[in-house]
């Protein structure tokens, strides 16, 4: 199953966010079908590029069983090569310790997995979390012990886990891949880059913790590389950190984020760091151990941060 595989056709699931959307781009630049599999109704579908490789199938989560039929594929006779699957219920805020929400998800990663079998898929790749680790002061390893504490890390860590057996039974290469942090076009506007864009362009001073994290973000461009990459080059049950392999503390990044507005802008502003206290259980070390990923699919970012945020400013100012 650790064969290199020829994608030319792909699914993915929850295409409308920063990763979503930046691996469509990815995948039609390299002469790859996507069929971009959303919600039915979503308000975010806009975001999905339109293009003659590019097939919109809307589908939710409690139908992903049944996406083979939606397609006209019959069972085992679909000539797909790789299926992500990043659609998940409850990513942030309250809904992260809503269990039967959670758990539900498990259930759907797994209907996902047969879904990629009947459509004749090679590789499963889930979007997976740093939020499986838990609390780790240090960098993060693809074997670091795994300790979640909350149910939004815990349905994560068993869903890969769990897919990654139905994979072997069905002989498809799984893999997973935890993103530590992301940044983007399409991101959330509740993430920390997208919320102090968007304040700093309105010309607000953003209240900040003591900004002492020490993180390692990656742009979406560079981890839509990764998933490409991933999917024709992987290693079966491998989990990949994306990142960058290089980190920044907070405040170093929201003052980068600071300069870039101005320069782009002419606004200034000047982030109130220290205003509010971190938040309970707040992750000081999110540091990623890429070198797996570097040795199996030769993978390495492009984008600095300051490339990237500079984009990523752009876009919004563009789809305010």
């Amino acid at each position: 199953m650790n064969d290199a595989i020829p994608v030319k056709k792909a699914v993915i699931t929850g295409p409308t966010g920063a990763v979503g959307v930046a691996l469509i781009n990815e995948l039609i630049s390299n002469d790859i079908e996507v069929t971009a599999v959303c919600r039915r109704g979503s308000k975010r579908m806009d975001a999905i590029p339109r293009d003659s490789k590019v097939r919109i199938v809307e589908c939710n989560l409690d139908e992903l069983w049944s996406l083979p039929e939606m397609l006209g594929v019959k069972d085992g006779e679909g000539d797909y090569d790789a299926f992500y699957h990043f659609a998940w219920d409850g990513t942030y805020g309250e809904t992260r310790q809503d269990t039967a929400l959670q758990t539900k998800n498990i259930e759907y990663t797994i209907d996902a997995v047969h879904a990629a079998n009947k459509l004749g898929c090679k590789v499963f790749i889930g979007a997976g979390s740093q939020s499986e680790y838990g609390h780790v002061d240090g960098v993060l390893h693809p074997d670091t012990p795994c300790n979640p504490d909350n149910g939004y890390g815990i349905a994560k860590l068993a869903a890969s886990r769990m897919s990654r057996i139905e994979c072997e039974k069905l002989g498809i290469r799984q893999e997973w891949c935890r993103i530590v942090s992301l940044y983007g076009p399409y991101d959330g506007e509740y993430t920390m880059v997208m919320s102090n864009i968007i304040k700093m362009c309105n010309g607000e001073n953003p209240k900040c913790t003591k900004g002492e994290q020490v993180w390692d973000y990656i742009y979406s461009k560079d981890a839509a590389r990764a998933f490409r990459l991933v999917a024709e080059r992987g290693t079966h049950g491998a989990i990949y950190l994306l990142g960058t392999g290089q980190t920044k503390l907070l405040k170093d990044y929201i003052y980068a984020i600071r300069d870039a507005v101005e320069e782009i802008t002419g606004i200034h502003t000047e982030p109130e760091i220290g205003a509010i206290p971190y938040y309970p259980n707040q992750a000081m070390h999110l540091e990623a151990d890429i070198s797996n990923l570097t040795k199996d699919v030769d993978f390495m970012p492009k984008h600095s941060f300051d490339t990237g945020i500079r984009e990523t400013i752009g876009w919004y100012i563009n789809h305010r």
